[in-house]
């Protein structure tokens, strides 16, 4: 009794593999998109006069900007998104050339 059930596992997992490995499957056809944005690092005192009045606002005075970046799209609109930080806190605003904050 005890090798008429283990033969039967045994066969039923061969059943089993044996359908596996014959399946044909496609796989979906993968996309690569080509992020086509350029982002060239900018010194903080080399921001344009209006990115740093908005820095300076009360929204964000409390953080401290660390690093700076223009951004080109490939729309080309370009905006500075500047890295800040405030205590342990990090994060980044996006300015635009005339100071407006872009989402």
């Amino acid at each position: 009794m005890k090798n008429f059930i283990l033969t039967a596992v045994v066969l039923a997992f061969a059943g089993v593999s044996t359908l596996k490995a014959s399946e044909n499957k496609t796989l979906p056809a993968i996309s690569i998109q080509q992020d086509s944005t350029q982002k060239v690092p900018v010194k903080l005192e080399d921001l344009p006069a209006p990115v740093t009045t908005t820095l300076k606002a009360d929204a964000y005075k409390d953080w401290t900007p660390t690093t700076a970046f223009l951004v080109t799209n490939a729309d080309k609109s370009q905006y500075y998104r500047i890295d800040v930080k405030k205590g342990t806190e990090a994060a980044f605003i996006k300015i635009n050339k005339d100071g407006v904050v872009v989402q």
